[in-house]
């Protein structure tokens, strides 16, 4: 049966499982039964949107969710968000602390736990050094979680060694911006949807992973019919759908197409010579910076004419003619990627790509025009890129490996000048290589379920084994894969039993009260930080903090100082607010939607005298970096000629140690499949159903087939949240030099009828 367009943007938004305003939904089970006596302003605990929720507690319990109508997502929930409240109940939470014991977890008092922890750190850092104590969080933790334990690492332990899960998702955005822009995270806000003409969606599939904010892009589609889509993916997923263009192109070979984009949009003089003859350098050499000139772009281009880039990526050259025409001839276009171009090894120069198609036609900084990455975890952003929870950074955007950057926070945080060390920690796949070493000693795991989401994964769980090495792992759920390996087990206060901030993929700060008192023993993690810092002995000026509230006003303050400025988000003005967007100087500022734009961004004076200042870069400009293809580190070939990819489902969260909890979505995906091309399938004899063999040069497994359109011919996708059926035993483990994130989306696999 074919649709039309209209029927199609229908299906389309139905496929993200929208709730309405008063959360109501069918068969959403006890959870959802019972009125509140009192609701409470949170923030979904899922994907990097950042929705806001209004949680309902009745007799101190949570029994419902609905969406916030004052934040962004307009009181819209998928259905993860909605149905949050059996997670937190779920029998599997951990509720008491654990000590590993003749192999077996046995529960302990917290002193007990907390001793045993504090002496194996202490031991560790006495024999070994500060490089052997390690700490790897989450873009789930709140925003004063990460500040704190960076901070107690870095300034109080003496270790670099912070890392977290944001690496494994996020850092080639973060390579991306800063490289093109000289700064971090996006541009423009959520609102550039509202007044974009076309979207350029690439390496996303929004209508799964961003369900809310595909919602808004198909209104806006059905509200415009000259609005246009174009959809660059290998799989035509429900996102593809709804695009007037789909470009399945062959996977890992988006760069030439990107490139080529660029050759057509010169060649059809739709660039803005205006624009980036004022606010841009072409640099030809990353290496050495080396700047050169615009017709040193056009040459570089001519690697890539439509022709050419036909024969690498499978577009053909008139399709690539036709979207280089959209993007650049609309008349504000919006670019949209997560995933795709950042799990892999040329993540950063696909970014620094998309960038240049904005920057050469001026599309960006004005409404509906905007590179924008969209972030996979609820505080990624502000929690973990922001505050500089990562071996590299420290906080609002500055380098452990600049001295005037250590300068300025030990400055700022009252330290001796020196007590940061200069030399930048291990980053996430080097951390557990030398963990499963036993170099790294020591481990303080939280928030996070590395046993499953690490890729090449055999490989890290066989070094969580080994008895030369402890992690202490905070967690709340019991039947985490990595529980399996921790030495000792805390138990945190879940999302709903602590308060604090998170930061989504808009540069929006919004607060999470607390709605209910913790479960058993459970404590927020700010205090079982807090304890660690205080038994380890660190210095009482590094942590100088008796509430949450006071690590977030000392992380204000620390903003102020810098481009990142939301000194005007108090905490009683959070309470009020349904989230803000940072630069907020003040207080009676509304925050920042436009980034770089004279009487926008409060970074830039009014009277400056021109219209654009990207001022992370020292003379104001913007870089189109000229970036090559090359292919990914593990193509296809005789031996194993598929590609295999890897991503989300709509009803399930990453690991899905929250989703798999709630009655609905586990109906809805009960374990994971193999998703396999009609074409392939009839080739290799497999049906819909039977039992597929995949196998990788790490490891092989048993999957069900699912027949269909959906991926093209030579690719398999495989969802990664089931815990039985761990499709990361057999993925990647190469990475990205600049960004050091891993290659998940690409490997080489064969596949056979099991």
């Amino acid at each position: 049966m074919k649709l039309s367009r209209r029927e199609v943007l229908k299906c389309a938004a139905a496929s993200s499982a929208i709730l309405a305003l008063d959360g109501s939904f069918p068969m959403l089970g006890e959870a959802m039964a019972a009125e509140p006596d009192k609701w409470v302003k949170s923030v979904c605990r899922f994907c990097g949107t950042g929705c806001g929720v209004m949680v309902g507690v009745k007799n101190g319990k949570v029994v419902t969710v609905k969406g916030d109508p004052n934040n962004h997502n307009q009181g819209f929930l998928c259905l993860k968000g909605a149905l949050m409240p059996p997670v937190v109940y779920a029998k599997e939470r951990v509720t008491r602390p654990y000590i590993r014991r003749g192999g077996i977890l046995k529960p302990a008092s917290w002193d007990e736990a907390m001793s045993l922890v504090v002496s194996k750190f202490k031991g560790a850092i006495k024999e070994h050094g500060p490089t052997s104590v390690a700490y790897y969080g989450s873009g789930q933790c709140l925003t004063e979680e990460t500040y704190l334990a960076s901070k107690i690492w870095k300034a109080g332990l003496g270790s670099n060694n912070v890392e977290g899960n944001p690496r494994l998702c996020m850092a080639s955005a973060v390579g991306g911006y800063v490289t093109t822009f000289g700064k971090d995270e996006p541009c423009g806000s959520y609102s550039d949807i509202d007044a974009a003409t076309c979207f350029f969606i690439i390496g996303s599939n929004m209508s799964e992973c961003h369900p809310i904010l595909f919602k808004r892009v198909a209104k806006r589609k059905q509200a415009d019919p000259n609005v246009k889509v174009i959809v660059a993916d290998p799989r035509r997923t429900n996102t593809a759908r709804i695009a007037d263009v789909h470009l399945a192109f062959k996977p890992g070979t988006d760069l030439a197409l990107m490139n080529s984009m660029a050759y057509v949009i010169i060649r059809e003089e739709l660039d803005d010579p205006r624009f980036y003859g004022k606010y841009c350098n072409f640099i030809t050499d990353w290496k050495t910076k080396k700047k050169g000139t615009f017709e040193d772009y056009k040459k570089f281009l001519e690697d890539y004419t439509p022709e050419k880039a036909e024969k690498i990526c499978g577009i053909p050259a008139d399709t690539i003619r036709q979207v280089a025409k959209m993007f650049a001839g609309a008349s504000a276009t919006t670019s949209f990627w997560c995933m795709g171009l950042n799990q892999r090894i040329r993540g950063v120069w696909a970014n620094n790509l998309v960038s240049n198609l904005h920057l050469l036609t001026g599309h960006i900084g004005k409404p509906g025009a905007t590179p924008f990455s969209l972030t996979g975890q609820p505080n990624a952003c502000g929690g973990v890129r922001d505050t500089g929870g990562l071996c590299h950074l420290l906080p609002a955007g500055r380098l452990i490996k600049k001295p005037e950057h250590r300068a300025q926070l030990e400055k700022q945080w009252g330290l001796e000048p020196g007590t940061i060390a200069p030399k930048p920690g291990l980053h996430t796949i080097a951390l557990w290589n030398a963990f499963s070493e036993a170099k790294v000693k020591a481990m303080f795991v939280i928030c996070t379920n590395p046993a499953h989401s690490l890729p090449n994964v055999n490989l890290y769980t066989e070094g969580m084994k080994r008895k030369d090495n402890f992690m202490v792992l905070s967690e709340p759920f019991m039947d985490a894969e990595t529980v399996k390996y921790c030495d000792v087990l805390l138990p945190p206060a879940f999302w709903c039993e602590k308060r604090g901030v998170y930061g989504c993929s808009e540069r929006r700060y919004s607060y999470l009260e607390q709605s209910v008192e913790p479960m058993g023993e459970c404590k927020p993690d700010f205090e079982i930080l807090m304890d660690f810092a205080t038994r380890m002995g660190v210095d009482p000026k590094v942590i100088p903090f008796k509430t949450i509230d006071d690590v977030w006003d000392e992380w204000r303050m620390v903003s102020a100082a810098t481009p990142y400025n939301f000194s005007g988000m108090t905490r009683e003005r959070q309470k009020k607010e349904s989230g803000l967007l940072w630069p907020c100087p003040t207080e009676d500022h509304p925050g920042t939607r436009i980034r770089y734009v004279r009487g926008e961004d409060p970074n830039i004076p009014l009277d400056y005298k021109n219209k654009y200042k990207f001022y992370g870069k020292k003379d104001n400009r913007a870089w189109i970096i000229l970036r090559p293809y090359a292919p990914a580190a593990e193509e296809p070939d005789a031996d194993y000629p598929m590609v295999l990819t890897t991503g989300r489902v709509i009803d399930h969260w990453h690991t899905g140690t929250m989703t798999m909890k709630v009655p609905e979505l586990r109906r809805s995906f009960p374990k994971a499949y193999v998703e396999i091309n009609t074409e392939d399938a009839e080739n290799k004899g497999i049906r819909n159903g039977d039992n597929v063999l995949l196998e990788t040069r790490r490891d092989k497994m048993v999957f069900q087939a699912r027949v269909s359109d959906v991926c093209m011919p030579g690719l398999v996708f495989v969802p990664w949240y089931d815990a039985n059926l761990m499709i990361n035993k057999l993925t990647l483990n190469a990475f990205d030099k600049g960004s050091k994130q891993p290659e998940y989306k690409i490997c080489a696999v064969r596949i056979k009828k099991a």
